[in-house]
């Protein structure tokens, strides 16, 4: 349950979504954070330092993730060399020190920093997670493929909650492994073993525009944009850190046009070209539209697909929890236009690999 119980305390409400958040980072594959989460759910109960930074916040909705705004604060003091005592802990800062069971040594690292360092890591509760993941390129690049197969003709790529628009230079990125191989395998961003099951088309892509917008847009080419990608990035998965990291030097040498706006203003600005592909991308982002957002989205989704024409299609390729497995996998799926042919293509988990090329049983829509 992600809503307060009647009459439920709000260190109670924030302690339950720390500790629903740290389950949800130990199946991603983040024990680190995992366990620091666990203990900082017991501090807020104890009315210790997670709960003066928290404080004002801690009845804030499951879907903002407070518990990774309170990391994210915490990560870039680690990255900036403010927090040594943490980094020790830290794989993405070079730390090898044993975090203990259960992070119990790491939490002592990290609550003298909430303790010492409370203002510095408020200042990131009101900012959402951007991790902008490389990994959910995976599931783009596929999408791409089927659409080249479909009408080989050039792209033009939208992406609506764009963060810092890394993916919108997706196709410089290399996918490696027996289930299908795409791009150059000199790229900085080298995603091995991201495809599974029954590859895509062998048809990659061409590129021609690339655009997004987002509520709050970070500038990948700035020191500061690039301290908060990293930040958000879990400090014990290095190779999403790599990954970011190449992504970083690709968005460095190409240009994409990102502006601050909401999903409703990047859609009413997109407009059918003849002789392309016009596709609308977007992953893990419905969750932070509210309703009217939603609504003028699957709106205005629905006037692009019904102008399109055979010389001027649409795609619309998306990678969002709410639609997914039995088993929690996220589904791709792709809608083309002239005709409105709506089909899953795979299922990815929310960090985006390895997608599994396939039509899963039993799965879930909106």
């Amino acid at each position: 349950m992600s809503r307060p119980g009647p009459g439920e305390p709000a260190a109670e409400t924030a302690a339950r979504r720390l500790r629903r958040q740290a389950l949800a980072c130990r199946q991603l594959g983040s024990p680190l954070y995992a366990g620091l989460l666990d203990h900082a759910a017991g501090d807020v109960l104890a009315g210790g330092p997670t709960a003066d930074v928290l404080d004002g916040h801690l009845t804030s909705p499951w879907p903002s993730a407070l518990g990774l705004r309170m990391l994210g604060g915490v990560h870039a003091l680690v990255l900036t060399g403010q927090a040594p005592g943490l980094a020790a802990f830290y794989p993405s800062a070079g730390g090898t020190a044993d975090p203990g069971p259960g992070g119990a040594r790491a939490w002592t690292a990290l609550r003298t920093v909430l303790a010492e360092q409370r203002a510095a890591v408020r200042g990131w509760l009101d900012r959402p997670p951007q991790t902008n993941e490389v990994g959910r390129a995976a599931a783009l690049l596929g999408g791409l493929c089927h659409l080249a197969a479909e009408a080989r003709l050039p792209v033009r790529l939208v992406e609506i909650g764009a963060s810092a628009g890394l993916n919108l230079r997706a196709d410089r990125f290399c996918i490696a492994g027996q289930a299908g191989r795409y791009g150059d395998p000199s790229s900085p961003v080298v995603l091995a073993g991201a495809w599974q099951g029954r590859p895509p088309p062998a048809a990659p892509a061409e590129v021609v525009e690339r655009t997004g917008g987002d509520r709050a847009p970070i500038d990948p080419t700035a020191p500061e944009g690039r301290l908060a990608l990293a930040a958000y990035v879990w400090a014990d998965q290095t190779d999403r850190m790599e990954r970011l990291r190449g992504a970083l030097a690709i968005a460095a040498q190409v240009p994409a046009d990102l502006r601050e706006e909401l999903a409703s203003g990047t859609l009413r600005r997109t407009a059918l070209a003849d002789g392309t592909w016009t596709v609308v991308w977007h992953s893990i982002v419905r969750q932070y539209l509210d309703e009217t957002q939603r609504s003028e989205v699957t709106a205005s989704i629905a006037a692009l697909g019904a102008a399109a024409t055979s010389s001027a299609r649409f795609a619309w390729l998306c990678l969002e929890p709410y639609q997914r497995t039995a088993d929690g996998q996220c589904l791709v799926m792709l809608t083309t236009w002239p005709g409105g042919n709506r089909r899953v293509l795979g299922t990815a988990p929310p960090h985006g690999l390895p997608v599994t090329w396939q039509v899963p049983p039993g799965a879930a829509g909106p």
